[in-house]
């Protein structure tokens, strides 16, 4: 089974959920990149659950053990390799359920295409656990990224029906600083408060929540990307939908530009201190899938958690007959704060690939 995202940088997973490890190996770093490992530690750090009141109770510490790759805190051009250790494990609730699919899962699925001895101890390899891989090679794509002057950062922008747009004009670092400052991981403080609310009220019935995750790229050179196969958005659509419980995608206006006429949707050009812009940003900062020198942004949408202490109607698999399953064990009722940093790091991931296969970053 191969598990691998990416053409100049080659991304590839390993481990699962309540295996003895979950890593990565990244091909194609250029020797020289800096890894900052007290960077990359941090990134995992927003990713991890604990500190967090509203999140799953299972701790894990997440420190990053470098494996090969790495040499006097630069990558030396080979493979690099990482991971972290599973420490915190626990198969029992998972063992109960094994001729009853958890709506919402890949469990059933999963047992047709690998078998029935697959491990899909708190999700297996289709788990959000495996998503440490992909904060780490974000953090390396961003240090590749930093040195051009691009920018990406993301946030939380709903919660159930608490939305909270962030102004188009805010700052980057502004944006990464207040969203940081909060558990939901939004921009305001007040939606922030509310977007606990719901999360809290959540939890209490047993039950989850989804909500939107919007990136913004700043300073991406313009002309990044290709026409039609590798177009940005389709580069970072399929990095978007490799995150588990992902459903949709839009850039720009999205969906609402559907709504619109082409006079709206058309973003004028302009000069602005010497450089082309737009007035507008219904494109999404792309145009025929290059760079037009907007802020590239998307909005993603995250499902509610699929593990859910809510009663739910099931099949046992063995007998034929319908069932009632409650799912056990610990899991978060929403899991948007979280995938922001995951988010953000696929932003990146995909935008530093393309730029060295473009002959961007050199």
């Amino acid at each position: 089974m191969t598990m691998d995202l990416g053409r100049s940088l080659r991304l590839g997973l390993y481990g699962s959920s309540h295996g003895p490890e979950v890593g990565l190996t990244l091909e194609g770093l250029p020797p020289g990149t800096p890894v900052d490992l007290a960077a990359i530690q941090a990134d995992l750090d927003r990713r991890r659950p604990v500190g967090r009141r509203l999140a799953t109770r299972r701790h894990e510490e997440d420190a990053l053990i470098v494996d090969s790759g790495v040499k006097d805190g630069r990558s030396d051009g080979s493979r690099f390799q990482a991971h972290v250790l599973n420490t915190d494990v626990r198969r029992e609730p998972y063992d109960r359920l094994r001729h009853t699919p958890r709506p919402g899962h890949a469990d059933y699925p999963a047992r047709i295409r690998y078998g029935p001895e697959a491990d899909l101890s708190g999700g297996g390899i289709f788990s959000g656990r495996m998503t440490v891989g992909l904060v780490v090679a974000g953090a390396l794509a961003k240090a590749l990224l930093a040195p051009r002057g691009v920018a990406v950062v993301a946030y939380t922008r709903s919660i159930g029906a608490v939305e909270a747009p962030a102004p188009a004009t805010m700052p980057p670092a502004e944006l990464a600083m207040r969203a940081r400052a909060n558990e939901p991981g939004t921009f305001d403080p007040e939606a922030a408060a509310r977007m606990e609310a719901v999360i809290a009220e959540a939890r209490r019935a047993g039950d989850s929540v989804g909500g939107v995750v919007e990136v913004r790229a700043s300073g991406v050179p313009v002309g990044l990307g290709e026409p039609f196969f590798d177009s940005i958005e389709s580069v970072l659509a399929h990095a978007y939908f490799s995150v588990p419980a992902v459903k949709a995608v839009e850039f720009g206006a999205g969906f609402a530009g559907a709504r619109m006429r082409g006079s709206e949707h058309n973003d004028p050009f302009v000069l602005v201190d010497g450089q082309v812009r737009t007035t507008t940003n219904h494109a999404g900062g792309i145009l025929g899938g290059l760079a037009s020198g907007m802020p590239i942004v998307a909005r993603i949408a995250v499902k509610p958690a699929s593990s859910i202490a809510h009663p739910q109607r099931t099949l046992n698999t063995e007998t034929g007959e319908t069932v009632e399953l409650v799912v056990t064990g610990r899991h978060d009722p929403c899991i948007v704060p979280r995938a922001v940093v995951v988010l953000e790091a696929m932003t990146a991931f995909g935008l530093a690939d393309l730029a060295l296969t473009g002959g961007f970053l050199r």
